[in-house]
């Protein structure tokens, strides 16, 4: 277990160091930063001062050691429109969005895992039908309608719930919901496939041969062992919640790591977006450690592999 944790480890970090240089090369290749932060009514000497300021007169191999050294450390740099430390302001917005991504993916799941479930059981019937039109319907439904739909019925014509902020806990409903929907269908997918699989089984007929009850071949025995990819899958999709966390924040007004990164690019705050491309990837990668890790748990013969 040992080797396969250090194994999957050093992947992690060499996906992360690709990250760190990625995060800072393409910053740098939208242009000059120095023109965009001074802006278009700039002139040439306003902007020879902030290249020389901001220290954008030097190589550019120097500027990226120079980052990657204070990143590593968990100093981003000071934003140049909010005029405070980087880590200050992802630190201080980074609970709404971890918050907002794990009621996506309690939601998600609350619903994917009984409708694969149940479409498993019913295979080919119209229960089963139905579900992949759910599925369907879910993986083109483009998120910032769902949420706007929402904020009009649940929100201004039946008043149930805010349609901003998150002053009390119902905030996080109406955007979870919209996180969810985006994950429901693979989820549901991978667990009907997987739950169709292990029914076929041989262990599952003898299961039933030894009269076990349906309830318990289906969860004890059968979900069981369904449940090694949904695992995988689970994590990444809440690595793509709190990426897709942008749109949802923006929609709903949720003052997160998301709307940080909005706010950022339009007001070209360039360390912002940088440290917000990077924890939210880092975040990513360690999720997908964390699934791999259950996984081996789940399946000891993974660990072998």
């Amino acid at each position: 277990m040992l080797r396969f944790f250090l194994r999957r480890f050093a992947v992690a970090v060499l996906v992360a160091l690709t990250v760190l240089t990625l995060a800072f090369m393409l910053t740098r290749l939208s242009g000059d930063l120095a023109i965009s932060i001074a802006g278009p009514n700039a002139t040439a000497a306003d902007v020879e001062t902030i290249r020389r300021v901001y220290g954008l007169d030097r190589p550019v191999w120097v500027q990226y050691f120079d980052w990657l050294g204070r990143a590593l450390q968990g100093d981003f740099g000071e934003s140049y429109f909010f005029r405070d430390r980087v880590a200050n302001l992802i630190g201080s917005r980074m609970p709404v969005t971890l918050t907002l991504g794990l009621v996506g993916l309690v939601i998600a799941l609350v619903v994917s895992l009984p409708l694969g479930i149940l479409a498993a059981v019913r295979e080919g019937s119209w229960v089963d039908r139905a579900v992949g039109l759910v599925a369907i319907i879910g993986q083109a439904m483009p998120s910032f309608w769902l949420g706007l739909v929402l904020m009009i019925v649940f929100g201004l014509q039946l008043g149930w719930l805010p349609i901003s902020g998150v002053e009390t806990w119902d905030g996080y409903i109406l955007p979870g919901v919209v996180l969810a929907f985006s994950a429901i269908p693979s989820l549901t997918r991978l667990t009907r496939s997987g739950m169709i699989e292990a029914l076929s089984s041989d262990y599952i007929r003898t299961a039933r041969a030894k009269g076990l009850s349906r309830l318990s071949i289906l969860v004890k025995h059968g979900f069981r062992n369904a449940a090694i990819p949904v695992v995988s899958i689970a994590a990444v999709q809440l690595g793509f919640m709190l990426g897709g966390s942008v749109v949802i924040e923006t929609v709903f007004a949720l003052h997160g790591v998301g709307f940080l990164a909005w706010e950022s690019i339009s007001k070209n705050d360039f360390p912002v977006v940088q440290a917000v491309v990077l924890v939210l990837a880092l975040i990513y990668i360690a999720l997908t450690l964390l699934a791999d890790l259950l996984n081996a748990v789940l399946d000891p013969r993974l660990r072998t592999a």
